[in-house]
């Protein structure tokens, strides 16, 4: 697995812009009463079905997600990944459990303002961009704005702004059939973002991507949330695009999270062995950090030799070592904070015992 892990911009340490506990979402006849009766809530899937003729496709799931970060669920199919999402705006209503977004219970909301959730505070990018066929890139860019009641010169002025940001300009007035597909989900990001929503829901939007295109687009998205600071949920089934993108992830399997953690976290202190087998072939050096490998205590002096930032990652890190020859500082807001060593740094890549405790 080859991975390039960004340097994160730390979220904000503001209220949750999300905020789900206990979140329950049951298929099936009489779907309320699974959450409330301990003993069908500890069936798993197949004893569930054969009892109830229920599938409990989230189970019980809690997480906040703070205001500007990217906080990625993963899972492969069937984990419930796509339906939490959905239940995040009730595009999905969920069966038990609390939704709040800056204070406000979802669940409670009326069809005013959910209408109203779904078109200026949470806007949805799908696997499947659903343009409109007959719509220019611009226009289809401006469709959201349409539905707000926005003028057409503002919306048209709007959307062409938001065309350029995400590398189309010039392309305003060809239509979806003569874009390619990495051109058709720019279109579907644009069209998200031209509404200004305070959080952008990812549901596998590259997904069917080439893994060229697909790798553009994750960079996009990097490149937005760095430059707008912007809240992001994003869902995916692929690992490594979970370890690029996000700055927490939450792990689900058979609808329940299984761990929730960075990705250094995660990578570095595995919950169980179903995650260690999710991340035994990720490559340590390009997740783990120069925080993780460093041995705490000021270098000495006024000189800071290798001045790594801690965030800065473990491949990285052997390279200035390597050079210099010698161990380097890890500095943070101009203060020596530890150092690392050539010995130290082999010892996260092999996942040492003594590292693993570090993390």
């Amino acid at each position: 697995m080859t991975l390039t892990v960004p340097t994160r911009k730390p979220p904000t340490t503001d209220a949750p812009v999300f905020s789900v506990e206990g979140l329950w979402k049951v298929f099936g006849p009489k779907a309320d009463r699974v959450p409330g009766d301990p003993e069908l809530k500890r069936l798993g899937t197949a004893d569930l079905r054969s009892r109830t003729g229920c599938t409990a496709a989230v189970r019980d799931v809690s997480f906040d997600v703070r205001k500007g970060e990217v906080f990625v669920v993963m899972g492969l199919s069937g984990s419930g990944k796509s339906t939490l999402v959905r239940c995040l705006t009730r595009l999905i209503e969920p069966t038990a459990g609390t939704i709040v977004i800056d204070g406000e219970d979802v669940r409670a909301m009326d069809k005013v303002r959910l209408r109203e959730l779904r078109r200026h505070r949470a806007a949805m990018v799908f696997q499947h961009f659903g343009l409109l066929p007959h719509r220019t890139v611009l226009d289809n860019v401006a469709y959201g704005l349409e539905i707000q009641g926005v003028g057409k010169a503002e919306r048209r002025e709007r959307a062409a702004e938001i065309v350029a940001k995400v590398g189309l300009e010039g392309m305003e007035q060809r239509r979806p059939d003569q874009l390619s597909g990495g051109q058709q989900q720019r279109v579907g990001l644009a069209r998200a973002l031209a509404v200004d929503p305070e959080v952008l829901l990812f549901d596998e939007p590259f997904s069917a991507l080439d893994p060229l295109i697909r790798r553009d687009m994750q960079e996009e998205v990097i490149r937005l949330h760095h430059e707008e600071g912007r809240t992001m949920v994003f869902i995916t089934h692929d690992l490594s695009e979970a370890l690029r993108v996000g700055d927490r992830i939450a792990l689900m399997r058979d609808g329940r999270v299984v761990q929730l953690g960075t990705p250094e976290e995660i990578v570095g202190s595995p919950a169980d062995d179903y995650v260690r087998e999710f991340v035994k072939d990720v490559p340590r050096e390009q997740v783990m950090t120069v925080r993780t490998a460093m041995r705490p205590g000021d270098c000495g002096g006024t000189e800071h030799p290798g001045a790594l930032a801690p965030d800065t990652v473990v491949a990285d890190a052997i390279k200035v070592v390597a050079e210099s020859g010698r161990a380097a500082c890890v500095v943070e807001e101009g203060r020596c904070t530890g150092v690392v060593d050539h010995e130290r740094l082999l010892g996260v890549v092999a996942g040492t015992e003594q590292f693993k405790e570090a993390v």
